[in-house]
């Protein structure tokens, strides 16, 4: 199990720094004892093996700790993006059959009244902050840990899909162990490493990149509460960073932001996924930073290929982990030779490496493990040394900052709207962001680019809202009515840019 590393940290090393926030350090003992209070706080409210419990709160030690307990009491932790509202947030609640909720502050007073009637009635265990959270652990007992194989699922994140709802990802302990240790070889972290995650714990990437490779290495994680450009390296700096998780955006947002040379920092490492050329140079010239680019998904294991200290080349997401076969296949899923684009396809060499499944959704799973494979939707190809290079994804989703956004969702929600009679949203290309969110409608009656941001401000979350509009007479369509995305994906003097308030220059 993940809390067995947690208890041979506390063990070996109980006063070394585990979680450390800009506010105060947090040793592996002190996290050890305030995740088993926690355990017994969840048994408090009949919380044992198998039930899950939907974690909705911001960065910071108690997430960690809350996660980590409700593993200790043999359960499954749901981490549910905090920032959804409305249709998305009751739906995710409600799909993944959470007993108990574990909210922040900033949570309970923006989003809770938009729970329907039966969730409201669910516990709800607040986060006040760090400091409130673990004395209010103060006088509960540590709790004696349930055991559960590890094979069993241990964590519930949601990932968006082309044909509408998002899906539940469960993985397993195994499958997180496993990150862990691959992303240790692959980076060469030791114990004296600080590893510094901002993005939002509900995502893999901080989840297993971060939590995992830091336990299994016996290193400190540093959590920031967001992403700031402007004090990125003070902050580096002032926790001792030497290494950090991002996704393409960041590094090109750095980039931006910082002009000239900065290397008064002790960062070696950026592992992620994402980076543009001409930024990964940027990055390792200017900052000092040698940039690890992967590629990888919430189902099969976080990450699946990288660039090692070992074995690097530029520009592309690196080799396999020993642990994964990883493929590019034909329509027809048959193997294609070195330079050949198709498909990115994945499969374990060792048990439970990957997502045991989607939560609910086995008609999903099935049609995403044809032949023995896992099937990313994702288009990539293999050079003569065994490198891959990613080329774009084959599904529709759009991929804003990091978060993952289907278009199905967009659109549901705009046809909501009584001035809209068609939609259609697409992604296009952004050099900060990676996709921007492009909403086509065709209107009945009379509005306006600003009347359709407000409305869709009120039903979905703000990463998921729209950039760009445009106004048109037909969405265009195949014969069998399927969206042809591809004659949509333009910007020129049609659209309305409601950053900058105008229509896109020609």
């Amino acid at each position: 199990m993940i809390t067995d590393l947690l208890a041979l940290r506390a063990s070996e090393r109980p006063h070394a720094p585990f979680i450390v926030t800009l506010e105060r350090e947090y040793s592996y003992a002190e996290i050890q004892a305030a995740a088993l209070r926690f355990a017994t706080r969840l048994a408090g409210e009949d919380i044992g093996k198998g039930d899950h419990v939907a974690l909705l709160a911001g960065n910071g030690a108690a997430i960690v700790i809350a996660w980590l307990g409700i593993c200790l009491r043999g359960a499954v932790a749901v981490t549910l993006n905090n920032q959804l509202i409305a249709d998305g947030l009751r739906y995710s609640v409600d799909q993944c059959d959470a007993r108990v909720l574990v909210v922040d502050r900033e949570w309970e007073d923006s989003r809770a009244t938009q729970l329907d009637a039966r969730q409201i009635a669910l516990p709800r265990l607040l986060i006040e902050n760090d400091e409130v959270f673990l004395r209010s652990l103060d006088g509960l007992a540590e709790a004696e840990p349930l055991r559960v194989p590890a094979s069993a699922p241990c964590t519930i994140m949601y990932t968006s899909g082309t044909t509408g709802l998002p899906k539940g990802v469960v993985n397993c302990h195994t499958a997180y162990m496993a990150t862990g240790c691959a992303t240790v070889q692959a980076l060469a972290i030791t114990r004296d490493d600080r590893v510094l995650v901002f993005m939002p714990l509900y995502h893999v990437n901080p989840q297993m990149y971060g939590v995992m490779s830091v336990l299994t290495a016996g290193a400190a994680l540093l959590v920031l509460p967001r992403f700031s450009a402007s004090t990125f390296f003070d902050d580096a700096i002032r926790l001792g960073a030497t290494g950090c998780t991002f996704v393409g955006t960041v590094l090109s947002i750095l980039v931006a932001r910082h002009e000239g040379e900065r290397r008064d920092h002790g960062m070696r490492f950026f592992f992620g996924g994402g980076a543009p050329g001409p930024v990964w140079r940027e990055v390792e010239a200017r900052f000092g930073v040698r940039v690890h680019e992967a590629y990888g998904m919430t189902e099969v294991g976080g990450w699946t290929t990288a660039n090692t200290v070992d074995d690097f080349r530029f520009g592309s997401c690196g080799k396999p982990r020993l642990d994964l076969e990883v493929c590019i296949v034909d329509a027809d899923d048959r193997p294609l030779p070195a330079g050949q684009p198709g498909e990115i396809v994945v499969r374990p060499r060792e048990p439970d490496t990957i997502l045991l499944g989607y939560y609910k959704k086995p008609e999903q799973m099935l049609e995403a493990s044809r032949n023995l494979w896992f099937h990313s939707g994702d288009l990539g190809r293999f050079d003569q040394d065994g490198f891959m290079y990613y080329l774009g994804r084959q599904k529709e989703l759009i991929r804003k900052s990091g978060e993952m956004i289907s278009p199905v969702e967009v659109e549901t929600a705009l046809r909501g709207m009584n001035a809209v009679a068609d939609c259609a949203v697409v992604a296009v290309p952004d050099a900060v962001t990676g996709d921007e969110i492009k909403a086509v409608i065709v209107v009945n009656g009379e509005t306006d680019p600003a009347s359709v941001h407000a409305f869709l401000a009120t039903r979905l979350a703000r990463f998921m809202l729209p950039r760009y509009i445009e106004f048109i007479a037909a969405i265009p369509k195949t014969e069998t009515e399927k969206i042809q995305r591809n004659k949509l994906q333009y910007l020129d003097a049609r659209v309305h840019d409601l950053k900058s308030g105008q229509r896109v220059a020609p």
